[in-house]
Order: C-alpha cells, then structure tokens, then sequence
C-alpha cells in the first residue's frame, strides 16, 4: 500500500503555540549591497562641475539679493544701513510694483488664452499633409527663434508713430493709428505689446504642440473615421486630450516666462507710458541701475522669485502632478 502525506494544519507554517496563538515570525532582513564607491565617485565627478556652476551663478546671486535687500545701499561702499524688512513692505505698498505685478498676470492669462488655441489650430492644420509643409513649419517657427533684441528694434520700427510701417498701412485703408503710436499711448500700449509677445514666442506653441501630435497613434483616427466620427470631432475628443501633457507642459512654461518677462518690454516701451507696461523685472531694473535704490531693486527681485516660485509649485502640485503620477498596485493587508 502506498503511504500518503497528510498536509499539515492551517497555521503550521506560522508557527502554532498553546491556546491556538499564532507566533508572528521575526521579519527577513536581506543583507546590504556593498555600496559601490566607483559609481559614486563617477557621479560626483560628472555632476559637481554643474553643481558648481549653478551655485556661482544661481544661488550666490540668489543670497546676495537676499543680503542687498536688508541694507539701504546705493551701490557704494560697504553695507552698513540695515533696515531689515523695511525694503520689503516699501515695494508691496508701492502702487508702481502693484501695477506692474498686475500687468504680469494680466501677461499669464492672455498669453495662454491667445497662444493656446491659435497655437493649437496652426499644429492641427500643419499636422496634415500639404504642398511645401517644411517650409511652413519652419516659417511659423522663425520669430521665436528670433533673439529678443533683434524683434524688439524691429517691431519698435514697424510701430513709430504717423512713419511707421504699421501707421502706414493703416492710413492706406482709411483708417488713423494713436497721435502717439500704440506704443506711446497707455490704452494700447499693453495690448501692443501682447500683439508682439504672442507673435515672438506662439512658434514655440505650434512646435511643442506638432511634437505632441506625432505620438497620437493613426490607428485611433481611423477607428474614429469607421464610427462615422468627422474630422472636428475626432480632434476634439480623441487628438486633444491625449495632447494633454504637451498642452500642460506648454503652459507652465508660458506661465514662468511671463512672470520673468523683461528684455521684450524693456526695448519696446521700457516701462511706460506712464508705467502702463511696467513688470516686475522692468520695476527692479528701473529702481537698480536708475534710481540706485539696490536695497529696493533686491526687495522686489526676491518677492518676484518667490511669486513666481510659488506659482511654479502650485502649478506643479495640483496640474503637473498627472502627469508624473505612477499607479501602483497596493497590497491588501491579511
């Protein structure tokens, strides 16, 4: 007769005590891989030449901003007037700082609001097969390439009151520009300067948007076509939301540059009319290098960095965060 092995009872594998306790195991612990010191001393050698330059020229300005904004100085000599936070309220309670903090928000929404929909509208339309596409892409894409200075001389022309290119042409169909051109007059001149802003930068839009549209899979746009969907509506629903990333990568992108935005406006209006296109940055340039006030122009450069620092982190916190988020499988505890 053959002998057979009885399965051991429920438990036995945990180890069953008197009065029917399980005894809980000591936890496995696995041994420790030998740290390997080549591959450290390889990271540090390629990363520290980096870390060193972006402490010299990121976070040593950084705290000497911080240092400056203490101090009354006025370029000159050592800093012995500290003031503490007085700098800091002296540039929230200023109306001028408060205006131009405006005109940045104001830069944020309708930099999106406009370049987003144009933007995508231009990727759709040179996404299809057409006659002389390559050239059109890189025609769409030669303003942002374009170095800041360069388009602002240029627009600066073209905007010159009564002889300019655009007063111009406007008088050709009739019609009659400001008497002080659209960059002179405080009503237009933010909205000029918008005009410019989207001309400069909507080529980077429509590049990152083409991008994001090649890994749209071809095989969804056909099942949509099987199902009797158009092409608006295949757009809509299917090439849209999975551009998500690229749309939201985009805006965060748009978003810091705004809040940073300088050297275009700095060329076309420096500021004015009458501060009616003052930023942040044109603000402490302004107190910095024409008025001397560095304690001032530190203030408002430290309270721009953590504006635009804490927008970065909320956009990142509560936008971003999908797009990075891994679902992983939880364990179901016994």
């Amino acid at each position: 007769m053959s002998q057979t092995t009885a399965a051991p009872p429920k438990g036995a594998s945990e180890g069953v005590v008197e009065g029917g306790r399980s005894e809980e195991r000591p936890p496995v612990t696995r041994p420790r891989k030998p740290r390997d010191w080549k591959m450290v001393v390889e990271i540090i050698a390629f990363t520290a030449p980096a870390l060193i330059l972006f402490a010299m020229f990121v976070v040593w300005p950084m705290l000497k901003a911080v240092q400056f904004s203490l101090f009354r100085w006025k370029g000159f000599g050592p800093l012995v007037d500290f003031v503490g936070l007085k700098n800091y309220i002296s540039v929230l309670s200023n109306d001028v700082f408060i205006g131009a903090l405006g005109h940045n928000l104001f830069i944020v929404v309708a930099s999106i609001v406009i370049q987003l929909p144009l933007g995508i509208a231009i990727a759709l339309l040179l996404n299809r097969k057409m006659r002389f596409q390559g050239i059109l892409r890189t025609v769409v894409f030669v303003p942002y390439v374009l170095a800041e200075v360069i388009a602002g001389v240029v627009w600066f022309q073209l905007l010159q009151p009564k002889y300019g290119v655009i007063d111009s042409m406007l008088a050709v169909v009739g019609l009659q520009g400001p008497p002080q051109g659209f960059l002179g007059t405080p009503e237009y001149a933010l909205w000029t300067v918008m005009v410019v802003i989207t001309w400069k930068y909507l080529g980077l839009a429509i590049i990152l948007f083409l991008a994001g549209l090649q890994g749209v899979p071809e095989e969804l746009h056909e099942a949509a076509q099987i199902d009797g969907a158009s092409w608006w509506q295949t757009q809509w629903h299917i090439t849209i939301p999975l551009l998500g990333p690229t749309l939201r990568t985009w805006a965060f992108l748009s978003m810091v540059g705004s809040l940073q935005l300088f050297d275009m406006v700095w060329i076309l209006t420096k500021g004015g009319p009458a501060n009616a296109t003052t930023t942040m940055a044109t603000f402490l340039i302004n107190e910095g290098t024409k008025r001397s006030n560095y304690g001032i122009a530190g203030a408002a450069s430290v309270i721009l960095f953590v504006i635009a620092l804490t927008m970065a982190l909320l956009y990142q916190r509560f936008v971003l965060r999908r797009d990075h988020a891994t679902d992983e499988p939880k364990e179901k505890s016994r």
